[in-house]
């Protein structure tokens, strides 16, 4: 079941930029105020997500968090994540488009509150994963509709 979220982690490689121009695989047109709402919504219910990570009652689990270098911000998905002394640990889910200071695969450690989202998926729905609904109206019709149809809301 590790391929739903590696192909979502692909298709949703998406969100970042703080300056500069990006790759344009990077640029998305979404509502900000939404992105932001969603991040809000991530880090106000990442308890819940907490309490089945730990109990392990999902197929996978991911992380979304920011990774800053001096060419900018960009937002990963950190897979097979783990959570202990108020930090997640995880692998670096996509290749980067804008920093330079990481690579695919890569371990790499996020602190509980700087998280930008999570998600765990049981079969294939998805539980959480908030940043991908302000994403869905720049993707083509067909496959946002896929993927409204696994978000669990």
């Amino acid at each position: 079941m590790k391929i739903l979220p590696l192909l979502l982690f692909t298709s949703l490689f998406l969100f970042s930029c703080e300056q500069g121009a990006e790759p344009e695989t990077l640029v998305r047109n979404y509502d900000e105020s939404g992105m932001d709402a969603a991040i809000a919504r991530a880090r106000a219910e990442v308890d819940q997500f907490l309490v089945v990570l730990e109990k392990g009652d999902a197929d996978s689990f991911s992380v979304k968090a920011p990774i800053k270098d001096e060419n900018g911000t960009e937002h990963f998905w950190f897979t097979d994540v783990t959570f202990a002394d108020g930090q997640f640990t995880g692998s670096v889910g996509n290749d980067p488009g804008i920093v330079q200071n990481v690579q695919y695969g890569q371990p790499w450690t996020i602190e509980k509150g700087e998280i930008s989202d999570w998600m765990f998926t049981r079969g294939e729905k998805i539980h959480g994963g908030y940043t991908i609904d302000p994403l869905l109206d720049s993707y083509p019709e067909e496959e946002a509709e896929v993927l409204r149809a696994k978000l669990v809301r």
